[in-house]
Parts: structure tokens; C-alpha cells; sequence
């Protein structure tokens, strides 16, 4: 196997567990060929940084901005408030019908609003179900199909084409953490009692991707994230963290995505404990923006995600029970990771992922790497075992396993993994 592409300051050689004397300079290895195409959004960073968004809307040439949220962030005062003032002159309304389902009828009716306003430009304010109906609702603006022939694409593929051209731009300003405004995907889900066009027989979920999806501006301001509960931070936290692992050991990293996962990953554990300890300041909230900005900077491209085998199994656990993302996430990751770690022949790059979270130089990095994603989530104060969730029972395990192998991700698990239904119920086990 050729060397993996590897990005940090010369002390490594893939996950090689040796260190060099340090008057011996241990040679870096030329990156393996790659291709990285990415066209990431205007971003504006920092306090009272949604103060600005007229003149993001005025450098967008966009004069109307609709706000599209759910009903507790629309009437969240301290957050809707400044959102409204800093829009101004240029706020066309408020659409606050988003759901955690992510209906593809709410977005007609967001688009249906959207014209009614005659808006030009979406602000997706709130956790990734909001930001991924802006998304659809953009993306629904430019198609000139009706809504029966749209249903009816979704319910034949389970996506939807997405136009070349013509999209009504999206700012986005995330309330969580878990990632989801640097994306050129989003998820969309459809069910009879909700489509009236008659083209949905049964529950379908599924999703739109395109490079035109990326949004135009990310606006990161901790004051509004602030205002978010710390039940939804803490596990939306642990889906963010869970990118930046992953991106490292990704069948498609890049020496781009090591160097802002990693610089991302030391931030949020760095953060993310602070935060835990009770610190609620706006340094430590800029420190996990920060984290969750760089995690997430490059992983999403024309070429695929680098989302893995955790982000899988968390499908796996969540796609049919109540199960919060978060919280399964927070389970299975210390055990995702062991399992990586012991398998013969695969570089799952624990000595980077050691470097990222500051245990590099362990004598044994990848329980190192381990015991500190369990400290970070332990901070977060998150469940720790599957039977303590809203998951599937022991019994349920071999139905979870066939839908982890199945997961789209896996196609970007660690080189060399080549894992196996027991396999994957063996790691459900030891997180029952």
C-alpha cells in the first residue's frame, strides 16, 4: 500500500508508532496524487458578526432576505432579534416552520413564501434541519417543474436534480454545532400525510447534492450560539468533533483536510472541555467555532465527503429509532475507534490523530487518542452505553449492522478495513 497523504510538522510517517531521534530529521513523504476541488463560501467570524449581514446581502447583490428557522429559534428574542437587526432595511420575513423531519413540503411552503415576499436571498438560521431546508428551498427556486414532477423524482431516486443555475443564494448562521453550513448537501425527508401532490406513498428520506449548494456566506458569531440549550450543544458538539476524526483517517484525505482537521480537532478538545468545566465566555465559544469552522473546511467537495464509518453507524442507530444523532455518535465513537485501532493492516493514522489531540507522543497513541475522545465527551456530560439510549435492543444488532455496511460512508472508511457483519456487531456489543 502507498503511503497515505500526510500534513503536520515532519515528526511522522503515516501512522508509523516510532520516533526519530531528534537530531535525525525523519524524512516526509510526498503526498500521494489528489485532486482538490473546492469552493468554499464567504465566512465572517466573531462577535456581533450577524451585525453585518446587510452588507453581506449587499455584496451578494441581493436586496430581500428571507429568514428561514424553526418556531423556537423564530421566537427565541435573543436570537431572532439580532438576526432581524443586523438584515435591516433588507429583511423580507421570517419563515419559522422548519422541523427536524426536514419535509420536503415544508420547503415548498418556504418557497411559496419566498415568492410571496419576493425575496432574493435565504438566511438559514438554527441546527442542520434548517440549513438544509434553505438549501432545498434555494435549490427549488431555480427548478420550473411543478411540485407533483418534483415528488415524483423523489419518490422514484430519493433526490432531486438540482439546476445548474439560477439558485436563490444561502447565508447561513448555525445555532449548533454539528456542522452542517459548509455542505453542499442536505437532507430532505417526504411522508403521505405530509406531500399533497399524491406522488408519496410511504416514508422516504433522502437528500439533494451539488457544488452549487454550498452556501454563499457562513456567518459563525458565538453570542448566537450562546443562546442555544446545552442539552442540543453538547450532543450536536459531539456529531462536529466526530467530523474532525473522521477526516483524518478518510480512505480520501487530503494534506489539506489533515492540516484543518487537526489545527480544528485541538480547538474543539480544547474547547469543548473548557466548556464542560462550566466556562460559558465568549473566548471559549469563538475556541469551538473555531473548531467547528476548520473541521468541516474542505470535507464536503464535487468528489465526495469525508465523512466515515462513525457518521455510518450513526445512520445505522438513527434512521429507524428516536435516537438523537448526537447522543449515538457519543456512544459508538470510543468504540468505532478501538475497532479501527486493532485491525491488522489498516491505517485508521492514530499518531495524527494523537499530534490533533495533543497525546502524539503516547506509547500507546491509538488508547491514548481513545481515552481523550472519552474525556471530551464525558466534558459534554453524554451518554456513555446503547442501552441507555433511545436505540435499538442487543437482539436488534444484526439489522443495525447490515444498514451501517450499507451506509454510503463506508465507502470512506480507513484503507485496508474490510469489515464484516459480526465485526460490526461486535462493536454495538462492547457499546451496549
Amino acid at each position: 500500500m502507498s503511503e497515505r497523504p500526510t500534513a503536520g510538522d515532519g515528526s511522522e510517517t503515516g501512522s508509523s508508532n516510532t520516533h526519530a531521534p531528534a537530531s535525525v530529521p525523519v524524512p516526509v513523504p510526498a503526498p500521494t496524487p489528489f485532486r482538490f476541488d473546492y469552493s468554499p463560501p464567504t465566512i465572517r467570524f466573531g462577535q456581533g458578526s450577524v451585525g453585518e449581514l446587510a452588507s453581506e446581502l449587499e455584496s451578494l447583490g441581493c436586496e430581500r432576505g428571507l429568514v428561514v428557522c424553526g418556531s423556537t429559534v423564530g421566537s427565541t428574542l435573543e436570537v431572532i432579534d439580532p438576526v432581524q437587526d443586523g438584515i435591516g432595511d433588507r429583511l423580507a420575513g421570517i419563515f419559522d416552520e422548519t422541523t427536524p423531519e426536514k419535509r420536503l413540503s415544508t420547503a415548498f411552503d418556504g418557497l411559496k413564501r419566498l415568492r410571496e415576499v419576493e425575496g432574493d436571498a435565504l438566511v438559514a438560521l438554527g441546527g442542520g434541519s434548517s440549513l438544509d431546508v434553505a438549501t432545498v428551498i434555494g435549490a427549488l427556486a431555480a427548478d420550473d417543474r411543478s411540485h407533483e414532477e418534483i415528488a415524483g423524482e423523489f419518490a422514484e431516486s430519493g433526490t432531486i436534480t438540482v439546476p445548474e443555475s439560477g439558485l436563490v443564494p444561502v447565508v447561513t448562521i448555525p445555532t449548533t454545532l454539528a456542522g452542517a453550513e459548509l455542505s453542499q448537501v442536505a437532507g430532505v425527508t417526504a411522508a403521505p400525510d405530509t406531500d399533497d401532490t399524491g406522488r408519496i406513498d410511504e416514508e422516504i428520506g433522502g437528500g439533494i447534492s451539488a457544488p452549487e449548494l454550498m452556501p454563499a456566506t457562513a456567518v459563525y458569531d458565538p453570542d448566537i450560539v450562546a443562546t442555544t440549550p446545552e442539552s442540543v450543544l453538547a450532543g450536536s458538539a459531539m456529531n462536529g468533533f466526530d467530523k474532525g476524526l473522521e477526516t483524518i483517517y478518510a480512505a480520501n484525505a487530503t494534506p489539506v483536510t489533515d492540516a484543518t482537521a487537526a489545527r480544528g480537532l485541538g480547538a474543539l478538545e480544547s474547547g469543548l472541555r473548557a466548556y464542560g468545566q462550566g466556562e460559558r465566555d465568549t473566548e471559549t465559544f469563538e475556541r469551538i467555532l473555531e473548531g467547528i469552522l476548520l473541521v468541516q473546511y474542505g470535507i464536503s467537495r464535487p468528489e465526495g465527503t469525508t465523512l466515515s464509518i462513525v457518521h455510518a453507524f450513526g445512520h445505522g442507530l438513527t434512521r429507524t429509532y428516536p435516537v438523537q444523532q448526537g447522543a449515538a455518535h457519543a456512544v459508538v465513537v470510543p468504540h468505532v475507534l478501538e475497532y479501527l485501532f486493532e485491525q491488522d493492516g489498516v491505517d485508521a493514522r492514530a499518531r495524527q490523530l494523537g499530534d490533533a489531540l495533543s497525546v502524539g507522543d503516547a506509547a500507546d497513541p491509538g488508547a491514548a487518542v481513545v481515552e481523550r475522545v472519552r474525556e471530551v465527551r464525558d466534558a459534554l456530560s453524554l451518554p456513555t452505553r446503547l442501552r441507555d439510549v433511545d436505540g435499538p435492543e442487543s437482539d436488534e444488532f444484526e439489522a443495525v449492522a447490515e444498514t451501517v455496511l450499507a451506509d454510503r460512508f463506508m465507502a470512506n472508511a480507513p484503507p485496508g478495513l474490510e469489515p464484516s457483519g459480526d465485526e460490526i456487531v461486535g462493536v454495538l456489543e462492547s457499546a451496549w
